[in-house]
Formats: structure tokens, sequence, C-alpha cells
């Protein structure tokens, strides 16, 4: 009987249909209730009324399945499918995704949303060639220094104690550009590490240091984009190609939809957020002309070396920098 079952599923053209049937498991330090969770949950109920519910998706917000490097891990041993994590996550898949995240790169967000029209489709192609699927990136936004002490010039950030994600090795050897030793830690353990003194400046953009509450532990902000940053959501190319070519494109149509709207909501909370920080007594400080140049040369060799040390391809680069003297150009 169930041989006779198996042959008509095949005869009329069902068995790919059920086999297509999918949970992905998705986790991601967003909290629960954030934007971001409820665009992806919207997404994922879009995608499983279209599919029949053959495709869903299981959501672990808050960090409950730990860190991105936790769960970059559990997807490789497919205890999830998918995470939604920061572009420094991903560098040891792909390097050249944290070409945005250079120090001083960018001047504003119109150089960036110039060269991201040109270079967001070859990072997720290229990303998918490593083995996993993306749907578009998500703009974190423009990361500034942030600490309990004023840093107008590269000496006084040379004096404190300067956090960098844990898991993001090409951070930590930017900085060194700078003569600064970093503290490595796990976000999640950021807000302890300020409040015990671990550290005691951080670079993160307005939205981040307000929705992890770091706000409470600083008195200063540096008033110079220092570095852009993006997540994206990703999924084990192995888990996604299961699914039938139909809907595959489903996932990717809606996801697609779901990152532009959070992408460009994202720039808009930036901007909130940014202005949030002056009303909590923030205090905002701005390097003179001859300290912004500083600044500037020293990023610049912090650009250089990750080239020269293979953290970032020469190619990536130049087609960047060609962009970027292209917009310059024309404003």
């Amino acid at each position: 009987m169930k041989t006779l079952l198996v042959s008509f599923l095949f005869l009329t053209g069902l068995a790919p249909v059920l086999a297509s049937a999918a949970t992905f498991k998705i986790a991601t330090l967003s909290p629960d209730g954030s934007f971001w969770m409820n665009a992806m949950r919207g997404g994922a109920k879009e995608i499983s009324e279209k599919t029949g519910n053959r495709v869903r998706f299981k959501f672990y917000p808050g960090g409950v399945m730990g860190d991105d490097k936790t769960v970059l891990r559990k997807i490789r041993i497919r205890q999830l499918q998918g995470g939604a994590v920061t572009a420094g996550t991903i560098s040891n898949i792909y390097s050249d995704s944290v070409v945005y995240n250079l120090p001083m790169l960018f001047r504003n967000l119109d150089e960036i949303s110039y060269v991201r029209k040109r270079i967001d489709p070859l990072i997720l192609a290229n990303l998918e060639k490593k083995g996993f699927v993306s749907f578009g990136l998500a703009e974190g936004g423009f990361a500034y220094l942030m600490s309990l002490y004023p840093i107008r010039a590269v000496a006084d950030l040379r004096r404190y104690k300067t956090w960098v994600p844990a898991s993001d090795k090409v951070s930590h050897e930017a900085v060194k550009a700078y003569d600064v030793k970093p503290v490595p830690l796990p976000i999640g353990d950021v807000l302890t590490g300020l409040q015990t003194g671990l550290i005691n400046t951080v670079a993160s953009p307005p939205i981040v240091t307000l929705a992890l509450h770091w706000h409470t532990q600083i008195k200063y902000l540096t008033d110079m984009p220092l570095l852009y940053s993006y997540a994206l959501l990703i999924i084990d190319k192995r888990a996604f190609n299961r699914l039938s070519k139909a809907d595959q494109q489903t996932v990717r149509s809606v996801m697609g939809k779901v990152f532009k709207e959070i992408d460009q909501r994202n720039r808009l909370d930036n901007i909130n957020a940014f202005a949030a920080l002056k009303k909590q007594g923030i205090e905002f400080i701005s390097p003179s002309p001859e300290q912004l140049q500083e600044w500037r040369q020293y990023s610049g060799k912090a650009r250089q070396h990750l080239v020269k040390t293979g953290y970032i391809s020469p190619a990536i680069m130049e087609k960047v920098n060609a962009l970027l003297t292209e917009y310059r150009s024309r404003h």
C-alpha cells in the first residue's frame, strides 16, 4: 500500500511539493517585539500562507541561542537553519562582506546609498557562492565613538578601554592601525562591561546604543561617523535548496521585500535615535579640522592594512573606491 501511494505521488507530481516542506529555525539578537522581529514574523506568515504552509519559520529572538558566533556554529551543525547576524559575523565565510565597515570609508549617507546600489548585489551573490542565501542588507547606520570620557583626537582613544565585537576579526585588526588595544567581548556582555569598568568606550550606531541600553553608561559621543554597519538574514543554502523552485522564489520575494522595509525604517530610526541621545543628556564632542584630518589619515592606514593582510580583497576595494570617486566628482 505504501509503495502504491509513493508511486501515485510521483505520477501526479505531488512528491516534489511534499519534499519541499521545511521549517527554518532562525536565531537573532533582536529582542522580541522589536521592528525587526515584527517585520520578519510578518514575512514568515505571508510565506506560510503563499506556500500552503509548506515553508515555515521559527524564530529565536533576544539572543536565546547565543551570540552571532554561536549561532553560526549551530547553523554549521544544522541545529539552526539561519540567523539574522552582523556583517562581521560572516567575514570568516566571505571576507569582503565587511567592505562597508571599513573605518571612515564613507562621509555621509548619500555616498552609502550610491555605493550600495551597485555593491549590495555583489555581496549577496558571493555570499550565496559560499553557501548562504540572503535577501538583502538592512542598514545598521553609522557607528560613533561613545565613552565615559571625551574623545576628540586619536591620542584620547588610546587612553581608554575600547570594545570590539568578539566575533569580528576585521574590527580587531583595524584598530591596530590606531595603536589601540581593544577589548573583545560578545555583544551581550557589553552593558555589563560598561557597568563594571571592563570597558569604557564603544563604537555603535545610535539605534543599537538605545536598544541595548548602553546609553545609560556613557557620557560623551564623538560627532564623527566612524564606520557604517549592516545586518542581514542568512539561511544555509543546503536547507534552502530542499525547497521547490517555486517556494524558493516565494521566500526570496517576500523576505526581499521585508528587508527593504527594515533597511528604510532603520535609517529613519537612526536619525531619531541620534536626536534622542542628545535629549538623554549625552554631550556631543566635535573634533577640530586638524583632529578630523588625523582620524582620516589613521583610517586610511587601517584600510590599507586590511587589504595588505588579506582581510579585504583589492578587487572590491578598487570597485568601492572608484564608485566613491565617481560620486564625489559629481557632488
